[in-house]
C-alpha cells in the first residue's frame, strides 16, 4: 500500500474483472478513490478489495449512460483526476464473416466509448487544472492477429485518439497516454488456450513469442497504468507504451533459423 494517488478520484471502465480489475485494485493500493464503471455486476473478489472500490453501472456505448455515470461520480466524490478507458471487446471473424453490426459494436465499445468518456470527464479535469487519461490500446494497434480486422482498426483508432487528446488537452494540464498489452494471462485468454488439445504446448509457444520468455500478468499492465496516472510521469503525454515483453520488437524468422533463439529462451537459468 502506498500513497502515490492519495486524494485522487479515478474511474476505471470495464473494471469488474481481468485487466480492468487489476488496474482498479492497483490504483486503490496507492490510496486513490476508485470508481469501477461496468455493465456487469461481478464483484467476486476478497472483501478487502471490494471495500476499496465503488461500483457503478455504465454502458460505454450509450452517451446518456456515460453522462449519468460522470454526474454520479461527481456527486459522490466531487472531482475526477484519472480516467482509465479499459472497457473493450474483440470479435474473431474474417472480413467475409464480419457484419456491419459486428463492426459497429466494436467501434461503439472500443473507440466511441473512450471518446465519450473523455468528452464528459475532461471539463471536470479542466476545472481542477490537472488530469490523466490512460487508454488501454493493444499491440494490435501495431501488428494484427488473423481475423482481427475490426479489433485492430479500433485499437489503432484509440492510439490516434490518444495523440489528439494529448495535443489538445496539454495546455489544460491534462495528459493522455495509452498502454498496449501483449498476451496477458486473463480468464478470457486462458479460456481461448484451453480450447486447444495440447494446452501446455500452446502456453510454451505463447511464452516464446515474447523475448522475455513468458506471457504477462494483469498486474504488470496495472503497474504501467499506475505510473502513467501518477505524478511520476508528469512530462509523459501522447505515448503508446507497449507492455509486451518485447514481442513487437522481435522480427519474425523462419522456424529453422529461430530454433537456437527459442532454445535459449527455454533453457533453465543457472
Amino acid at each position: 500500500m502506498g500513497n502515490r494517488l492519495s486524494g485522487k478520484v479515478a474511474i476505471v471502465t470495464g473494471g469488474n474483472r481481468g485487466i480492468g480489475r487489476a488496474i482498479a485494485e492497483r490504483l486503490a493500493d496507492e490510496d486513490a478513490m476508485v470508481v469501477v464503471g461496468d455493465l456487469r455486476d461481478d464483484r467476486s473478489a476478497d472483501s478487502g478489495s471490494l471495500e476499496r472500490l465503488t461500483f457503478m453501472s455504465l454502458d460505454v456505448t450509450k452517451e446518456a449512460s456515460i453522462r449519468a455515470f460522470v454526474d454520479d461520480v461527481l456527486q459522490k466524490f466531487g472531482r475526477i483526476d484519472v480516467l482509465v478507458n479499459n472497457a473493450g471487446m474483440v470479435i474473431h471473424k474474417s472480413i467475409d464473416e464480419q457484419t456491419a453490426e459486428d463492426w459497429d459494436r466494436l467501434m461503439a465499445v472500443n473507440l466511441r466509448g473512450p471518446f465519450l468518456m473523455a468528452k464528459y470527464v475532461v471539463p471536470e479535469m479542466r476545472r481542477i487544472g490537472v488530469g490523466a487519461i490512460v487508454n488501454i490500446g493493444s499491440v494490435e494497434g501495431f501488428m494484427v492477429n488473423p481475423w482481427h480486422t475490426a479489433y485492430a482498426a479500433t485499437k489503432a483508432g484509440v492510439h490516434g485518439l490518444t495523440l489528439g487528446l494529448s495535443v489538445d488537452l496539454g495546455p489544460d494540464g491534462i495528459r493522455c497516454n495509452t498502454v498496449c498489452p501483449g498476451w496477458i494471462d486473463t480468464e478470457l485468454n486462458r479460456a481461448y488456450v484451453e480450447l486447444h488439445p495440447d494446452r501446455s504446448l500452446v502456453e510454451r509457444e505463447l511464452g516464446q513469442l515474447h523475448p522475455v520468455g513468458r506471457i504477462g500478468t494483469p498486474k504488470e499492465i496495472a503497474n504501467a497504468v499506475l505510473w502513467l496516472a501518477s505524478d511520476e510521469s508528469s512530462f509523459v503525454s501522447g505515448e503508446m507504451i507497449a507492455v509486451d515483453g518485447a514481442r513487437t520488437k522481435k522480427i519474425s524468422l523462419p522456424s529453422i533459423l529461430d530454433e537456437e533463439y527459442r532454445a535459449k529462451l527455454t533453457k533453465p537459468q543457472s
